[in-house]
């Protein structure tokens, strides 16, 4: 059998599994199995297909036929054009998060800090695109921490980024000029009716904080004042109907300044919020002090 034939066999049968997108996962998996390139397969669609490969790819197939998603069949994903590790204790970096990564590069920064972390594709790509910046990631979960310390690694940026386990702003201080985050913000009553590939493979820590969604936002903006330089930025992606709730709780705890900014689909997706230039700055100490 060649490439060209397993492929058209594998299509199909994503495709009765209910799969949106068979054709475009089918070449990513067989790219995957056989260890070449998802933009150079093509050339190498009339090879035969060996047989570890064909092994690789039927089990490839019957993952994502469970829903599993791609990347964490594949164990990457790209995100702002780059390749990252993504595991089952990690969220899956998603091109709407990527908005979040252009409007903190709008503006200079030194040092940030990356609540919830998870693969480390925020914090990692902002280090990548400000090459004077530090930063600090941190999550709850121990296994995503080795994750973004495995990215870190894989993109050189071991040096200028450092992570640390922490529930929220536990044992954090700052300042820092700019801090960013991707929350769990979906309420426990939209949890039922996710993908499967969301609500059965990405670990719910890092999807719903329960309730009704909102309750790391009222953490995020309880410890901002106190953790942000004096004109420093705050910015965090939210679901699409939370940007009032969001800037509200924001206000409430003193930032100004607050605004939404929408997804390339015109979608609320990202609330932005300064800390007063006004009062006085603490200094680091703990895991907030970058080497």
């Amino acid at each position: 059998m060649t490439l060209a034939e397993a492929l058209r066999a594998a299509v199909p049968r994503l495709a009765a599994a209910g799969i949106e997108t068979p054709a475009r996962d089918a070449r990513l998996l067989l790219a995957h199995a056989t260890g070449h390139a998802p933009d150079r397969l093509t050339l190498h669609l009339p090879d035969l297909l060996g047989v570890e490969a064909a092994r690789r790819f039927d089990e490839a197939i019957a993952a994502r036929i469970a829903r599993q998603p791609v990347s964490q069949i594949t164990g990457r994903r790209m995100f702002w054009g780059r390749a990252f590790r993504v595991t089952r204790d990690t969220l899956d970096p998603r091109p709407e998060t990527e908005g979040l990564v252009a409007e903190a590069l709008s503006q200079p920064f030194a040092r940030v800090l990356d609540l919830g972390t998870g693969t480390g594709c925020i914090l990692l790509t902002l280090l990548a695109e400000n090459q004077t910046a530090r930063g600090l990631g941190v999550d709850l979960s121990d296994a995503a921490l080795t994750v973004a310390r495995d990215n870190a690694t894989a993109l050189g940026l071991g040096a200028r980024a450092a992570f640390a386990r922490s529930d929220w702003w536990a044992g954090v201080t700052g300042p820092f000029d700019l801090i960013v985050s991707n929350p769990p913000y979906i309420a426990q009553g939209e949890m039922a009716d996710l993908a499967p590939e969301v609500r059965d493979w990405e670990p719910h820590l890092a999807l719903t904080p329960g309730g009704d969604g909102l309750d790391a936002y009222r953490a995020i903006a309880g410890g901002a004042m106190s953790h942000l330089a004096p004109g420093g930025r705050l910015m965090v992606e939210i679901g699409p109907t939370q940007a009032a709730a969001v800037s509200a709780l924001l206000s409430g705890a003193g930032l100004e300044n607050i605004a939404v900014r929408p997804d390339l689909e015109g979608r609320d997706r990202v609330v932005v919020a300064d800390r007063p230039r006004n009062g006085a700055v603490r200094q680091m100490q703990g895991p907030g002090r970058l080497f």
